[in-house]
């Protein structure tokens, strides 16, 4: 990349300070109106670089093309990162704060000075001495989940608008909201977007190249008791509250679950309760790398439902499930180029590829079942979710090297 001058840390900081945490208890559809505000911007700048196709639409999609400029009949390739960030976390006045040339020290953030990011639990610190660490200021999130990404392909963008006579393919880009909430890829028009094959970049460490996720449904179990007048309820009344936390009480503790497995393995998770006397609702997150095994867990569970129920006559339940996302490899299987480009680039750009699996899922596990296979590329976003969240200038460009040199790839091929 002759000629490359990083425009990263300064996109990057500037649009970590846009509010754009996602609704999950929201209908709307982007969830919240504010992942608009980032989405505004980016199609003002790509504009301003000359991509005049650049486009917002109603559902808070961004869609823009960087021409092709070598050979035509190089794949159209996509990238795509989502401006959203999680609910689980703060991402409202984030104050973003540039360390330069990391020195290994615990890095304590000075908002909130009991926050503090240190080698001992974030062991790819270490890897990262030297490097210039973005972080927030201990209130909030930092949003690197994904406006690392963003600013990625932003910085990408630049570098060829501005570069014209470096030949490559047709490139599309693509911006996507309510990725954390699982709505990522909802309205996405598919054939206005009309790509070939893509690359997320919503990755974590340098090098990690992921063609894999979780397999991923939703589960949710009712429990129906009967009502009667507590002065008055003897033999008469089942409580659907205490069906339902019988029902918690019989899931295993040591097994089968996210806080006792890695890997390959699976679990099911309740991730919500609610109810009262009548009724109550467990609501599941299922996981597995296998789709199969998703129905023997949702078996599973009914088999806990009945065994719950059993214990307190007259109660019942129902179960129903909602595919949300399957494993990406099940279609990048059939179109292995799609992962051999990537890894090619990452040597090209000097990187050992260090093929990962996701245990969660990206817009690109929805993506490669609606038509584009869709890969993950690392971004340095780590310490995700949390006031620990931070990133790595280096490792941001090192990305879009990365990117770079898979249009290079293309054209070759």
């Amino acid at each position: 990349m002759n000629n490359y001058q990083s425009t990263l840390a300064e996109r990057f900081m500037r649009y970590v300070q846009i509010d754009t945490t996602a609704d999950p208890n929201s209908e709307t559809q982007p969830s919240s109106m504010k992942q608009k505000d980032l989405s505004a911007v980016l199609v003002s700048e790509l504009k301003a670089m000359g991509i005049a196709d650049a486009e917002l639409d109603e559902y808070g999609y961004v869609y823009a093309t960087i021409p092709a400029t070598g050979n035509s009949k190089a794949p159209v390739v996509c990238f795509c990162a989502h401006v959203d960030t999680a609910p689980d976390c703060s991402g409202t006045n984030v104050i973003p704060i540039l360390h330069k040339n990391y020195d290994g020290s615990d890095i304590v953030l000075p908002n909130e000075p009991n926050v503090v990011i240190s080698k001992e639990k974030h062991s790819y610190l270490k890897e990262r001495i030297g490097d210039d660490i973005i972080t927030a200021s201990g209130h909030t999130l930092l949003g690197a989940d994904d406006k690392a990404g963003v600013a990625i392909i932003m910085d990408l963008a630049n570098y060829l608008m501005a570069n014209p006579s470096i030949p490559h393919g047709k490139v599309r880009i693509l911006f996507t909201p309510d990725e954390e909430i699982g709505r990522g890829v909802n309205k996405v028009n598919m054939e206005k977007l009309g790509a070939d094959f893509g690359y997320t970049l919503d990755g974590g460490e340098r090098g990690h190249l992921e063609g894999e996720s979780f397999s991923a449904d939703g589960c949710t179990l009712v429990f129906n008791g009967i009502s009667a007048h507590p002065g008055y309820a003897k033999n008469k009344m089942v409580n659907a509250q205490k069906v339902a936390a019988y029902f918690i009480s019989l899931l295993p503790s040591d097994s089968w679950c996210p806080e006792q497995t890695s890997g390959y393995e699976g679990f099911v998770h309740p991730v919500h309760m609610e109810g009262g006397l009548e009724e109550a609702k467990v609501q599941f997150i299922v996981r597995d790398f296998d789709t199969k095994k998703l129905s023997e867990y949702e078996n599973r569970l009914e088999e806990i439902a009945k065994t719950a129920i059993a214990k307190f006559p007259g109660a019942t339940y129902s179960i129903s499930v909602q595919e949300q996302y399957r494993n990406m490899r099940e279609i990048l299987d059939q179109q292995p180029h799609v992962m051999k480009f990537a890894a090619q680039a990452y040597q090209m750009s000097g990187l050992t590829p260090n093929i990962q699996n996701i245990r969660g899922g990206t817009d690109g596990s929805r993506l490669s079942f609606m038509g584009l296979p869709c890969p993950n590329i690392f971004t340095g976003e780590m310490g995700i979710h949390s006031k620990q969240e931070y990133v790595s200038v280096q490792d941001m460009e090192k990305a879009v090297e990365v990117c770079y040199n898979i249009l290079q790839v293309c054209m070759e091929k």
